[in-house]
């Protein structure tokens, strides 16, 4: 069953103050850009490569509003990145954290338990320097801490402002990340909620069981942990036993290991982000039709139409404070691993426990269309 739990005795042991950037290793980052410029509306911004004096790895970097996404590929053979690449996909590899003091970040991080990515070190270039740090977390996924307080460029350096003057596409609404969800395996949640808890502070803010996150063929488990100032949300999640193969399990075969399936982003009118999104390609899951048959007796009244909201396949649920709108995407990859949500909160601050149940089975049609069930 979901619970609440909200410690208020957490200490933020290091101030978090947001996402700074989301890093992934792609196969091809020139037309991964293209793809989030043409597909969600994202902007350029920065490059990295042979061109600013790079040799093994090319970077892109594309923005809209708060979210910066860094792509990044290989230029050679026999790199880690393109190992990464070859067991994993495309998928994340870095969760970057703004932070007042990088080092701080890191000496405590890894105190309290914290597996070393790098020590600190520092970045300069003519528009001022980076402090940046990192550390594992699940599977080959790391945080990066980025204290930047002391820079003015356009990225960080090493990056030269990339221009696509002729071609930039406008953007879909999207505003920041509202949260990212990680799969781990099997019994690994509790480990991984403790390890936020007790290096970063972050805070157990609700628990889904098997019984919330269940079809009658698949099932998850999942705990939500929070920072301190609740600017940055990790739902994490491991599988529990079902009938069949639930998408975590799926999710963990394909990407083989453990690593971030969706990332959310918020919008403020949900209706026409998902309208521009669909225009551009973007595919998004469908849900039964029967789920808008009741859907306003259990959240009640809301501004948007009904109608409109069962064209677009956009779900509705409510909580104490208000509800939330959200959609899928289907992945976004060749693996049915990595997706994206959309998502418009009106005062809600759950997850959206009301869909789970119409939202696991249009997974569940794709992983059949797959032979994956």
């Amino acid at each position: 069953m979901i619970k609440e739990k909200i410690n208020k005795n957490s200490i933020d042991f290091m101030p978090i103050n947001g996402t700074d950037y989301i890093e992934l290793y792609v196969g091809n980052s020139k037309q991964a850009a293209h793809f989030y410029k043409t597909a969600f509306g994202f902007q350029s911004l920065a490059y990295s490569g042979l061109e600013t004096g790079l040799k093994d790895r090319e970077s892109y970097v594309v923005a809209q509003d708060k979210i910066r996404l860094v792509l990044t590929s290989p230029l050679k053979s026999g790199t880690e990145i393109g190992r990464h690449i070859d067991q994993h996909g495309d998928g994340v590899k870095v969760v970057a954290f703004i932070v007042d003091d990088a080092t701080y970040a890191y000496e405590t991080a890894i105190k309290n338990g914290a597996k070393s990515y790098f020590t600190p070190k520092t970045e300069k270039d003519d528009q001022g320097e980076i402090i940046k740090s990192g550390i594992y977390t699940y599977g080959e996924t790391v945080h990066v801490f980025i204290e930047r307080k002391n820079y003015s460029g356009i990225f960080m350096p090493g990056y030269r402002k990339w221009k696509t003057p002729e071609y930039n596409p406008p953007n879909t609404g999207l505003k920041f990340v509202d949260h990212m969800v990680g799969n781990v395996g099997w019994n690994k949640m509790d480990i991984w909620v403790n390890f936020y808890q007790k290096v970063l502070g972050f805070s157990q803010i609700l628990s889904f069981d098997d019984e919330d996150i269940s079809t009658d063929y698949t099932a998850l488990m999942s705990k939500v942990m929070s920072s301190g100032n609740g600017k940055i949300k990790f739902p994490i999640n491991e599988p529990a036993e079902g009938k069949k193969k639930s998408q975590v399990e799926e999710f963990l075969d394909f990407y083989e290991g453990e690593g971030i399936q969706h990332i959310a982003l918020s919008t403020d009118n949900i209706v026409k982000t998902v309208t521009d999104l669909k225009s551009r390609g973007v595919e998004f899951l469908k849900v039964p039709s029967y789920y808008y048959d009741s859907v306003l007796n259990r959240v009640g009244k809301i501004d948007e139409e009904i109608s409109q909201l069962k064209k677009l396949n956009i779900l509705v649920d409510r909580d104490d404070e208000g509800y939330l709108l959200q959609i899928f995407t289907r992945p976004i990859e060749p693996r049915p691993t990595m997706f994206f949500e959309i998502i418009q909160r009106k005062g809600a601050l759950s997850f959206g426990k009301g869909n789970f149940k119409a939202l696991f089975e249009a997974i569940e049609k794709e992983q059949e269309l797959r032979g994956t069930l």
